[in-house]
């Protein structure tokens, strides 16, 4: 086993891979983990999520369900290189933990299934990595499966992903007689035995030679075509790529995006781990690859690169409680830190010290006397930071961006069980909100119950439980309830609004006159307002007309049907009037306030519902009893194909209508149907009956 690092390396940030491993639920994200530190030799025994004995998945709640629910981060050697890791959750209830987690690292490793290609939240979680601009290699897993097939499941990376992927081995056998692969880089063969030992290389076998010639050739017409080095060599004579051109090119394109490569294996089966790891290596960038973090200071942009001589400069991306105290996971992008240090936090402008700094293996830590540039670690000692916080030199302030936090998209009200628990109840819920910045706790006005919002029913059920579990109150739950929305459906034109407050001293004077219309909702139903003013010959000055603007804002929080937040309207100050003495920025922010809320009650207005894409796959026996489920839930079938002796539908579905479909599919195929929903907008919502 390659695990030894390098210390005597130049720029030590060469030796240093920050990685992710995204995927959708069940591809096996946390078995490919488990099996890398397994083959780094940081663990000495394979662990099981049916058995519930990964080192990722330590959480009681991750074990009970048998699904990676929380991010988290394991540090391994290989080939003289220190390989940070974090297993991403890969149910779409738990995508802030993998947007946060994406925001820190460097490269990724994306798992597919070889049966079913490219899935519903691994489209998600590809986007997501595109928007962070974080590279990628593929990896096809569970190849020993029965129906499995590279070339499809690289068909649909291509089609679905629109990346170039560039397939650098040729599996040896099918289904369960998968036992090896064919490097076609190096052209050599790695066969690994039955009981999942080292991998024991040779040449390309006669029966192969001819099949990992083709393949090869495919690769480097590829390549060429993608890379304008690898063309110019492709070209001359001989027309064929050296090893070492191939490599250098692979790396150049998976570092710009322009291609992935793609690998293959059965993690359960310990096959093709070694050659995912050399990969990961050799083609995802280290820290010093990657651009100059980016802030701000006062206003200026400022730029930091990861040296580890430079002022420190560090994002907080993770908090958890934990028995010995609070973690504040951190990923340094510029300089160094030691224990006992003092670090500036530009948000709340306080200053922290820093307690301990640990080295994170899942739940089990290291102790380390300081942190550099390129590290992910956690630190004890902060109070106040939170996800998304910069952590950073006193003398040498900056401020970071953080990840953007997700709009919780379904509710639940809870109450403790005994009154005597109220206030422990509060104090959990604000500990969760804490570390979940996905999860959001607010008191209803009307019915004073406290409010749980969250990403899905799953997210809010794991959310009660280790309330639980953590020792606090008994909880009630009310049933989940979606986030409405509000949006014009027809507007109105030339509203008249005067603001005019007198009291004793100075008054209020503001007049406004509002258009208000809807915008198109021909890409969906978004999260959209525009302002505009078409106000002439200064009539109302222009600091004005931003405070009207601000105003109108404000507004958007509660619409007239039933208080929910308004969306897809478009708002036009077209005039308006002054008063030489009472006039402010304070009452025309008001007008806009005010006018249009009453403008608002004068429009017609329309209930908006989120609704979610739904992937069904059911035996094609039971089909038929499905699709009239999904029809009285109000769902609109979108397609369906055959894969493998099942149907896959998808539809779009109303978030309210997938409350305890789980249980519903289940008995309607025995316990054969499986089904994955995403967010995807909102929709008009049926009139109330």
């Amino acid at each position: 086993m390659r695990t030894e690092l390098r210390t005597n390396s130049v720029n030590p940030l060469a030796a240093v891979r920050n990685l992710g491993i995204l995927a959708h639920v069940d591809a096996g994200k946390t078995t490919v983990t488990e099996r890398i530190l397994f083959a780094t030799g940081t663990i000495h025994r394979r662990g099981e999520v049916h058995d519930g004995t990964t080192v990722t998945d330590f959480d009681p709640q991750e074990r009970d369900r048998g699904i990676t629910i929380f991010a988290a981060a394991v540090s391994c050697a290989w080939d003289g290189h220190r390989v940070n890791l974090i297993d991403t959750p890969g149910h779409v209830d738990f995508a802030d933990e993998v947007e946060r987690s994406l925001r820190v690292l460097d490269g990724a490793i994306a798992v597919f299934d070889a049966v079913a290609g490219v899935e519903p939240q691994s489209e998600s979680v590809w986007r997501q990595a595109d928007r962070h601009g974080v590279p990628r290699i593929a990896f096809v897993n569970k190849l020993d499966r029965t129906g499995a097939d590279l070339d499809r499941a690289v068909e649909s990376i291509r089609t679905r992903l629109h990346p170039a992927p560039l397939v650098v081995q040729l599996p040896i056998g099918t289904e369960d007689g998968f036992t090896g692969v064919v490097d076609l880089v190096r052209m050599r063969t790695l066969v690994w035995a039955d009981d999942g030992g080292t991998a024991t290389e040779g040449p390309v076998p006669r029966d192969l030679r001819e099949a990992a010639d083709r393949r090869r050739h495919a690769l480097e017409e590829a390549v060429a075509a993608l890379h304008p080095g690898a063309l110019d060599e492709f070209c001359a004579p001989p027309g064929r790529l050296t090893d070492t051109t191939l490599a250098g090119a692979l790396r150049d394109l998976t570092l710009s995006g322009e291609g992935v490569v793609v690998l293959c294996g059965s993690a359960y089966r310990n096959r093709g781990i070694e050659p995912l790891l050399d990969a990961a290596v050799a083609y995802l960038p280290a820290p010093s690859d990657v651009p100059a973090v980016r802030g701000t200071h006062q206003g200026t942009e400022q730029r930091r690169a990861a040296d580890p001589e430079g002022p420190f400069a560090a994002l907080a991306f993770k908090v958890t409680a934990t028995a010995t105290g609070r973690l504040t996971h951190v990923r340094v992008y510029s300089g160094t830190i030691e224990k006992g240090d003092t670090v500036w936090d530009p948000a709340t402008r306080r200053t922290e010290r820093v307690a301990r700094i640990l080295r994170v293996m899942a739940d089990r830590h290291e102790p380390l006397d300081r942190a550099v540039a390129g590290d992910i670690v956690a630190v004890v000692g902060l109070r106040s930071a939170r996800p998304g916080a910069t952590l950073c030199a006193p003398d040498a302030p900056l401020l970071l961006e953080p990840p953007a936090a997700a709009e919780p998209v379904v509710s639940v009200a809870v109450e403790a069980r005994r009154r005597t628990d109220t206030g422990r109840l509060a104090q959990a819920l604000a500990r969760l909100a804490e570390e979940d910045p996905s999860l959001a706790v607010r008191t209803d006005a009307e019915t004073g119950q406290t409010v749980l919002s969250g990403m899905g029913e799953l997210h809010l059920e794991v959310a009660v439980e280790k309330v639980r579990r953590d020792g606090g109150p008994e909880v009630t739950v009310g049933r989940p309830r979606v986030a409405l929305r509000e949006t014009v459906a027809r507007g109105v034109t030339g509203f008249v609004h005067r603001h005019v407050h007198q009291t004793g001293g100075a008054g209020q004077f503001a007049h406004v006159v509002l258009d208000v219309e809807a915008l198109g909702h021909e890409g969906g139903y978004g999260a959209a307002f525009e302002f505009r003013s078409t106000v002439t010959g200064g009539r109302v000055p222009q600091e004005y007309v931003r405070a009207v603007e601000a105003g109108c804002r404000d507004a958007l929080a509660e619409g007239p049907l039933g208080g929910h937040p308004v969306t897809g309207l478009r708002v036009t100050l077209t005039d308006g009037s002054t008063h030489v003495k009472d006039s402010s920025e304070t009452a025309f922010r008001a007008a806009g306030r005010l006018g249009l809320r009453e403008a608002l009650r004068a429009c017609a207005m329309t209930l908006l519902e989120p609704v979610a894409e739904v992937t069904v796959t059911v035996p094609e026996d039971a089909v038929g009893g499905v699709l009239g489920d999904l029809a009285g839930r109000r769902g609109r079938v979108t397609g369906s194909t055959a894969r493998g002796g099942a149907a896959v539908l998808t539809a779009t579905v109303p978030l309210a209508e997938l409350f305890g479909y789980a249980t519903r599919l289940r008995g309607r195929t025995q316990g054969r149907g499986t089904f994955t929903a995403r967010p995807s907008g909102h929709a008009p919502a049926p009139p109330a009956r």
